[in-house]
């Protein structure tokens, strides 16, 4: 068991009152007043927070007796009227999006403001994927490429033990191309590049026909190296900067007429680090990881070693980049991506701090407190490697349901900026989009945080499992396959852009779009994703540094200010599309009932099992058929609210849940049998991973909401305790 401090009444955890110790000092408080602080603000709002849980569960029951008495499909008449006066619909919110724009907040950082672009979400507990993730601002389109299936593999073109030639070509092929879209040359193709120079401020493209100049002169920003022979050229295009680099010494510029060894592109222009849906975070160890991780990257000096090709080197936080300005000046760009921190929502609570009475403290007010506090010395200016340059810091809060939890967040904000001694409004909101109650209340909900809101995004994942468990009781859903075809679906993205730019978002926050979740196929994702800034969305959700490369492309192709411009005058998407249940409307057969039975059982075990005896929070999980998904906690409560609503509605039986876990279990055994640390599902079926994923379905109707992170903590607690005592040494003359 952790040691626990007393402070302030408050019942710590050991490791948190150590971090807290080590971060204060940036703040200029001592612990007393700190920890009086803390207990001040927990006394206060813990009420609060129990309060708005009970209002979600008084709310839920009241849709319970809706659907008994009005099973199967709705009157969307008689349905609307329901929600409106049980206070689940705001009144003032209707179909069409009224009034001018409300949205007020200031201090918003270019990144997020003005430049529409990838956003990476990175689990925060993982040093070395926040390294990468805050280095991702800038990528290798040569790698990218040569690197994955966005270049077909097949023939001589594949991908082999040594450097492909064939394949470098169809590469720099593919860039020359990017460059012709993104920064034209005026009569001639950077394809016919012999040279690259600087002359009078201009860039000079030296091709067999004559010297070519940019059709955009102003696309040019800077150069290294020297005008006659520089090392590299800087561009921006629909705001977004990308840089040729130039090096006849290179193994690749050796074989290129021009000597271009790269082209890098502006990538991650934003990233997520995440303290929730993808990390595995149960107790005070957990939390303090994270809360340390923050901490460094805020002050800038979080480094993390890292062994690649045989060969180890600590990887630090880049610098910003240094160029000369075409009137001789300087000009610098942001070398690191500009990042958000998700905290977790309202519901969990924490054992890291037990309040007067012994009570685990809620765990998302923690978040904000100790989040905060990691970021004081880079809101005031005084970070090594600044994030902000506006003095702001940018929590997203996950999983509110409606306006009133929200402004409850920002309540908890402003309190944690007394606390602090922070200026007003310089921590700054992210909503998540996705839970059921604020997509059909999203105005309201943007109002409630009008001064301090910087991005809403859309999430399929945990909005469907939300949509599954809030109308658990209207009957069977639709296949997982045919959800994303319903008009729900449609209706809630393009309404998050509608509200988003009707509220005045475009200038001054983001509107998002969700998660690409085969990291393995660049090339659908090359295809597909583009859909997201033609959408009016200003950033999209990748799952690696490379994906934010590649999807950077998306923003030099579409010009995402432009797209909103033109949605602003279309007709907004209808609150009554929103709320149609998207249940089953035909019997399925036993063999589409059998497959989507174990699509669904394979997936919660394959991710459960490493969640609950590994602590991964987030990883690629083989599917039924070996394809590759980054699987969340969202993607889980998607699958095991699933078969709990197919379980309920007797579409299947308890009898072939089991049946298919067992099953199942083998599968995902095999897949993971290289894995050294693996523990087995079979043959036994009672290790904590497997209980774990029974408990999702078997008990998914009971779950709030449809979460799936109590019986998780659960039983990683478990799992974590039974390791303890397992490796803990024996005492003498102890049997």
């Amino acid at each position: 068991m952790t040691d626990r401090i007393q402070a302030a009444g408050l019942s710590v955890a050991a490791p948190l009152h150590r971090f807290v110790a080590e971060a204060l000092p940036q703040a200029g408080l001592d612990a007393v007043t700190f920890w009086s602080g803390v207990a001040g603000l927990l006394g206060d709002l813990t009420p609060r927070n129990a309060g708005l849980l009970a209002t979600r569960d008084a709310l839920q029951g009241q849709i319970d007796d809706f659907h008994r008495d009005h099973p199967g499909a709705v009157d969307p008449v008689e349905y609307t009227a329901f929600l409106e006066r049980i206070g689940y619909l705001e009144a003032d919110e209707g179909d069409a999006a009224p009034g001018a724009a409300f949205v007020t907040t200031e201090g918003v950082d270019l990144e997020i403001r003005a430049q529409s672009g990838p956003q990476l979400v990175v689990p925060l507990l993982n040093r070395r994927f926040a390294a990468n993730a805050v280095n991702a601002r800038w990528g290798s389109l040569y790698d990218a490429l040569y690197g994955t299936d966005a270049i077909d593999r097949s023939g001589e073109q594949a991908v082999g033990p040594a450097y492909n030639p064939v394949r470098g070509a169809a590469v720099v092929a593919a860039a020359r191309q990017v460059l012709d879209e993104a920064i034209p040359l005026d009569g001639a193709s950077h394809a016919d590049a012999l040279g690259y120079s600087v002359a009078d401020g201009a860039v000079q493209v030296r091709t067999p026909q004559g010297v070519a100049a940019l059709a955009d002169p102003s696309a040019f920003l800077g150069y290294r190296g020297t005008p006659v022979a520089p090392e590299a050229l800087v561009f921006v295009h629909h705001g977004l900067h990308l840089e040729i680099q130039i090096d006849p010494g290179h193994p690749v510029g050796r074989t290129d007429r021009a000597g271009v060894s790269d082209v890098l592109l502006e990538s991650a222009v934003t990233t997520i680090m995440d303290l929730e849906d993808s990390v595995s975070a149960v107790d005070a160890d957990d939390k303090v990881i994270g809360y340390r991780n923050w901490f460094e990257l805020m002050t800038g000096t979080l480094s993390e070693e890292v062994t690649k090709g045989g060969r180890s080197f600590v990887r630090g936080m880049n610098p910003d980049r240094e160029y000369t300005a075409p009137d001789g000046g300087t000009t610098a760009l942001r070398g690191r991506s500009l990042l958000f921190v998700r905290n977790v929502g309202h519901l969990m609570r924490t054992d890291a701090i037990l309040d007067e009475n012994g009570e685990e403290v809620f765990e998302g007010m923690l978040d904000a407190v100790m989040t905060a506090l990691g970021s004081v010395g880079d809101i005031r200016g005084g970070s090594a490697l600044p994030n902000s340059l506006t003095g702001s810091m940018y929590i997203v809060k996950p999983k509110m349901h409606g306006p009133e939890e929200v402004a409850f967040a920002v309540e908890l904000f402003a309190r944690v900026e007394q606390l602090l001694g922070l200026p007003d409004r310089s921590i700054k909101l992210g909503i998540m989009d996705e839970e059921r109650r604020t997509s059909v209340n999203l105005r309201a909900c943007i109002r409630a945080a009008a001064d301090r809101v910087v991005f809403v995004n859309t999430g399929f994942l945990d909005r469907t499992g939300d949509e599954i468990h809030t109308s658990m009781l209207a009957g069977p859903f639709v296949r997982k396959s045919e959800m994303k075809a319903e008009p729900w679906i449609a209706a809630y993205e393009a309404s998050n852009v509608d509200i988003g730019i009707a509220a005045g978002l475009p200038g001054r926050a983001q509107i998002g779009k969700g998660m690409w979740a085969m990291p393995d196929l660049m090339a659908d994702m090359l295809e597909q994703k583009v859909q997201h800034p033609l959408q009016g969305a200003t950033t999209a959700w990748v799952p690696s540094p490379t994906a934010a490369t590649l999807h950077a492309l998306h923003y030099h192709r579409v010009d995402v200010p432009d797209v909103q411009r033109q949605l602003a005058e279309r007709t907004p998407a209808a609150r009554s599309e929103i709320l149609r249940i998207p249940l089953a409307t035909r019997e399925y057969s036993p063999a589409e009932r059998q497959a989507e039975l174990d699509n669904n059982v394979q997936g919660i075990l394959g991710y459960v099992v490493r969640w609950v005896d590994q602590g991964i929070g987030c990883s690629k999980v083989p599917d039924i058929h070996d394809v590759a998904l980054m699987e969340d906690r969202a993607t889980c409560r998607i699958s095991s609210q699933h078969v709990a609503n197919w379980l309920l509605h007797g579409v299947i039986t308890a009898e072939q849940v089991d049946e298919s876990l067992r099953r199942m279990a083998a599968i995902v055994d095999a897949q993971n049998a290289e894995d050294p640390l693996y523990r087995p599902l079979a043959p036994d079926f009672d290790g904590s991973a497997f209980l774990a994923s029974r408990a999702l379905v078997f008990e998914g109707t009971r779950q709030p909401s449809g979460y799936t992170e109590p019986i998780l903590h659960h039983f990683r607690r478990v799992a974590k305790e039974a390791a303890t005592a397992t490796s803990a040494p024996r005492l003498a003359g102890v049997a």
